[in-house]
């Protein structure tokens, strides 16, 4: 798998792969999610491709103190072949290079698989509660699928 950042091109395939993993939810329009992240730090939103196919995402944010990851997925049909791993750890390096000291991120408590795929990173659950307060209420996703 190659790894590089996001392109505005990508736009329409890593919204139909964040679809196909369930990662799109009513409260969050991945148009804008992509939109606001290509104005703060862009080169922290990657792409895993097998040849022009696109097969794994990562947005990853630091701010000075913490890092984020958000929008992990791969393609089913690649997952369990260390894809999840690579990009995981790539995108680690790069944050580590930023000297990042710690990476946050937040799994629905419901998503058993997924919490497994990072307790195995290395990742564990802190004794925390995540709020949030939202200041922006994004425009549904309206998805037009086109027969080919």
């Amino acid at each position: 798998m190659e790894i590089r950042p996001f392109h505005p091109a990508d736009e329409a395939d890593v919204i139909h792969l964040w679809m196909r993993c369930g990662l799109v939810v009513p409260q969050n329009n991945p148009r804008s999610d992509i939109e606001r992240k290509l104005w703060v730090t862009p080169e922290l939103f990657l792409v895993g491709t097998l040849g022009s196919k696109i097969i794994a995402t990562v947005m990853a944010g630091y701010e000075g103190h913490r890092g984020s990851i958000n929008y992990l997925a791969v393609a089913p049909e690649y997952q369990r072949r260390n894809y999840g791993r690579q990009i995981m750890e790539h995108v680690e390096a790069i944050l580590r290079g930023c000297g990042c000291p710690k990476i946050n991120l937040c799994v629905r408590t419901s998503n058993h698989s997924v919490v497994a795929f990072y307790q195995r990173l290395g990742f564990v659950c802190d004794p925390v509660v995540t709020m949030s307060k939202r200041l922006v209420v994004d425009e549904p996703l309206v998805v037009e699928w086109v027969k080919g």
